[in-house]
């Protein structure tokens, strides 16, 4: 058993020959910097950490900077913190932390506070945009007039989708400018292997035919050479959903990946498979948005009756035998008569 210096009380621990409340008595526990400053791109509003950035509420930068900052003696463990903020000015705030502490098994309460400065900048990501900078080049054109600007549209938003998912996690990944050009649309980015994953991307989605192109534009630092990369997709006239023509008979067109294409045969609702090579033999009969609806009159297995969307005159179509056919359904013309459009 040890007694405290201070007060004479026995105890069992002391700390500096004190008991815990002897210690705990006039001592200040935790402390703050006169201030802490956090850096905040101007452009984007993301929070700066040395090197790196996050997308994060400003308040709660504000706060963790305050938290970050806390030194708090040796002797004592953190328990629970409160903190508090207030905006002094517009790029100042105040900083409260109240803390509960445990000091040799003795609970203390103690608080501090700072201002917390908000320092405008530019992070590298935007500085790099606002400075036109980039690796690649994705052109997306059509591989004829045919080709619908829904399509293109697709395309273009899909590239922006994989921009947006991978920037995630690589802040450094973006788009510095998109451009429409005679035939399609230009779409600059920052890093050449975003580039090329953009145009795997399209390639296996639309079949689409890819080229690339290398183009030396400087020397990095160490001497290596720097180069641009230019990624030509060039986007069929078919679609997912479309009606097609191949070696003579008529089909949807289910599914489109980079092996090529399933198709539905419309005579008997067969699927089946075209390989890429063949996909260039594939001709648009009429495109999905196109396709009309007509309104179903009566059911029967492996037959159904409508009503004809040019003439309202009633004809009987081939389905599946097992369609469960709701008020209309989508149909094509092929050499004047009617064709049901699973």
């Amino acid at each position: 058993m040890s007694f405290c210096v201070k007060c004479g009380k026995d105890t069992e621990n002391t700390i500096n020959g004190l008991c815990a409340e002897c210690f705990i008595d006039g001592r200040k526990l935790t402390s703050l910097p006169h201030h802490v400053d956090v850096k905040v791109c101007a452009n984007c509003g993301d929070v700066g950490y040395g090197e790196r950035w996050v997308t994060k509420d400003l308040e709660d930068a504000i706060e963790e900077a305050a938290v970050d900052s806390l030194s708090i003696i040796r002797e004592a463990k953190p328990v629970s913190m409160e903190v508090s903020s207030s905006e002094q000015e517009k790029y100042t705030h105040v900083v409260v932390i109240d803390s509960i502490l445990d000091v040799g098994g003795c609970i203390a309460e103690d608080t501090s506070s700072t201002i917390v400065r908000l320092k405008n900048t530019v992070c590298k990501r935007c500085s790099r945009q606002l400075g036109n900078y980039y690796e690649a080049i994705l052109q997306i054109r059509a591989g004829s007039k045919n080709v619908s600007q829904r399509v293109m549209r697709e395309a273009q938003n899909r590239a922006e989708e994989t921009v947006d998912s991978q920037s995630v996690s690589n802040r450094q990944l973006f788009i510095t400018k998109t451009e429409e050009v005679q035939g399609g649309i230009d779409i600059y980015l920052s890093s050449i292997s975003l580039g090329k994953a953009i145009a795997k991307d399209l390639s296996d989605a639309y079949c689409a035919e890819t080229k690339e192109a290398a183009k030396l534009v400087g020397q990095t630092e160490d001497g290596q050479g720097m180069f641009r990369v230019t990624y030509l997709v060039r986007l069929p006239d078919f679609h997912a959903g479309d009606v097609v023509q191949f070696e003579g008979r008529y089909f949807k067109l289910a599914r489109v990946s980079g092996n090529g294409a399933k198709v539905i045969d419309l005579m008997n609702f067969r699927e089946r498979s075209i390989k890429r090579p063949d996909m260039l033999s594939v001709k648009v009969h009429e495109r999905s948005e196109d396709l009309r609806e007509a309104t179903v009159v009566s059911r029967g297995k492996g037959e159904i009756q409508i009503l004809s969307p040019s003439d309202y005159s009633a004809v009987d179509i081939s389905v599946p035998d097992d369609l469960a056919a709701g008020d209309s359904v989508k149909v094509t013309d092929i050499d004047g008569a009617l064709y049901y459009v699973p």
